[in-house]
């Protein structure tokens, strides 16, 4: 429930504090006083869009403050809780301040909170039903969401739940799409992958294997070169007529005689030594390779084409073996990640069937459930119509339902029916109800949701244009019904509204100091008489318009519906 209300610079309103109560207030005055400003001010405190024309012109910012009672509902606890917000204060105040620079900040009891998030408060604060509200009934993808609203707490749990199982469908939907788009190209990576294992696999490559065919490669290409070299140092080490060995013998044999008679002379014998044994290791070494020599012109192709291949894959791989291998061990990585591709799809599908399966369960279960719920409501609406003089009324909740297009909702389209007088076909209400049944039917479900349901405090912004006589009248008194059950604002030109308000206040306009600006005043009983007056005869009040005002609230004191 709304308590208070304060207005600051906003529209034509300087400033504005209003006091409400439980049960119907009416707001009351001429056209253009500034009624609507103040819902409009209501709704912005609700999450509604803003706009700087809201500022009152020559000021920088205004601000919006309510504060309401807490709200009973479970969902608006966890809500709460979601935001942070501390629950222990005696009352939740709403707070919106707007300013000419674009810049919007709302707060919770002090705390700041997106627009979003105000949005989702507001739902449980205030309903706000406009002139043109009744469009929503003429939108028949809007009368689904109006027969839900009237199910069951359990329902919609039903409908949550649902709503969850699709919610994951979608998702599982959209996942498989994109396995499925991009089938071609994980095919083409998976392909190239296993090509270039297979390429680096069979290679056989070993670390430092290049250097050593290298110097083998060496050898089979200079083996003519080599076994000159060979053969020339053997002939002169080895040669029949004094070779080179025999001739460092010689001087060995001629310096060993005269090594005991100096040290230099010893020295130099213990080199000739040393050079004349290692002349024979070397003699046997080159007579031991050429021995060993041939030439294997199959080795060398051999070599020739393995070099080859370690430099195709070299080319295509790395830089060298080491790199080749470095990148051999990062695809197969990646191919053993993706090796489970080829499965995803058809795991997804079988998913897919299996999520869809379970939410066409739910959505059998929600559409079974809706056909009692709208059997419920056809007879709760034909009740409240009835009572609004629409006697000659039938009124009929119709389906439509595809299990192949399943959405958010459900299967199910439901569309309202009406007929208003005897003898006429049902017919879509977007075709045949007038703006007066429009608001009737509106004021019937707001009389049934407001009894069966938690409602918020439900604003009424001259929803009874259009009407007058004994319609009138009953509009009122089911205003006042629905006051019963839950806080009602009504925005009224009619007399028989305003007499059946348990407060009422007058909206006024005035221009001080060549500005104009609006005021409210609480009326007394007096007061009230006089309003009413002016309501029913309009500039000219005469005693019999003070008595007909008279009357029509001692009347609605004696309203049973009160």
């Amino acid at each position: 429930m709304l308590l208070e209300l304060t207005i600051k610079n906003f529209a034509i309103i300087p400033f504005l504090h209003i006091d409400f109560h439980q049960g119907m207030t009416a707001l009351t005055g001429e056209t253009g006083a500034g009624k609507s400003i103040i819902i409009d001010a209501m709704g912005l405190l609700a999450g509604g869009r803003s706009s700087s024309d809201y500022i009152r012109h020559g000021e920088e910012k205004c601000l919006l403050e309510g504060v309401f009672e807490w709200p009973t509902q479970p969902e608006f606890f966890a809500l709460m809780e979601e935001l942070g917000i501390d629950q222990s204060e005696s009352f939740l105040i709403v707070q919106r301040d707007m300013s000419r620079s674009g810049k919007n900040i709302c707060r919770l009891n002090g705390r700041a909170i997106p627009l979003v998030q105000l949005r989702r408060v507001g739902t449980y604060l205030v309903d706000i039903q406009g002139q043109n509200e009744h469009q929503e009934l003429l939108q028949p993808e809007k009368h689904l969401s109006l027969m839900d609203h009237f199910g069951s707490k359990a329902f919609k749990q039903q409908l949550k739940v649902y709503q969850e199982h699709y919610s994951d469908y979608q998702k599982l939907l959209k996942k498989a799409r994109e396995i499925k788009q991009n089938e071609q190209s994980y095919v083409q990576r998976i392909d190239m992958l296993r090509f270039q294992q297979e390429e680096i696999e069979q290679a056989e490559l070993e670390p430092g294997e290049e250097e050593l065919l290298l110097e083998e490669r060496a050898k089979l290409v200079n083996f003519q070169k080599i076994v000159d070299a060979l053969g020339k140092t053997h002939e002169i080490l080895s040669a029949d007529t004094h070779s080179l060995t025999d001739g460092v013998g010689l001087a060995l044999s001629e310096i060993q005689e005269i090594e005991g008679l100096d040290e230099s002379y010893l020295k130099i014998s213990e080199n000739l030594q040393s050079a004349y044994y290692l002349l024979q290791d070397v003699a046997s070494e080159t007579s031991r390779q050429l021995d060993y020599l041939e030439l294997d012109e199959a080795r060398l192709d051999e070599v020739m084409l393995r070099l080859e291949t370690i430099r195709q894959l070299k080319r295509k791989y790395g830089e060298s073996i080491p790199a080749i291998l470095t990148y051999y061990a990062e695809i197969s990585e990646e191919l053993e990640a993706m090796t489970g591709f080829e499965n995803q799809l058809e795991e997804y599908t079988q998913r897919l069937q299996e999520k869809q399966a379970i939410v066409f369960e739910y959505a059998q279960t929600l559409h079974q459930e809706r056909q009692k719920i709208a059997r419920q409501l056809e007879k709760a609406i034909m009740q409240e119509v009835t009572e609004l003089y629409m006697e000659n009324t039938r009124f009929e909740i119709r389906f439509k339902t595809d299990s192949e297009m399943l959405n958010e909702t459900g299967m199910d389209q439901v569309a309202f029916y009406l007929s208003t007088n005897l003898g006429e076909d049902l017919k879509p209400l977007v075709k045949v109800a007038s703006g007066g049944e429009l608001s009737r039917i509106l004021l019937a479900l707001k009389a049934i949701f407001s009894r069966e349901k938690e409602m918020t405090s439900i604003v009424f912004d001259e929803v009874d244009t259009g009407v007058s006589g004994r319609v009138a009248q009953a509009i009122a008194e089911k205003i006042a019904k629905i006051a019963r059950h839950s806080q009602v604002l009504c925005i009224t030109h009619l007399p028989q509204v305003a007499a059946q308000a348990d407060y009422q206040y007058f909206i006024s306009k005035e221009v001080q100091d060549g500005r104009t600006q609006t005021s409210i005043t609480q009326l007394d009983d007096q007061m009230r008489v006089h309003e009413i007056a002016r309501m029913l005869a309009g500039s000219e009040i005469t005693a019999l318009t003070m008595e007909h005002a008279t009357e029509l609230l001692q009347l609605a004191q004696k309203n049973p519906q009160k």
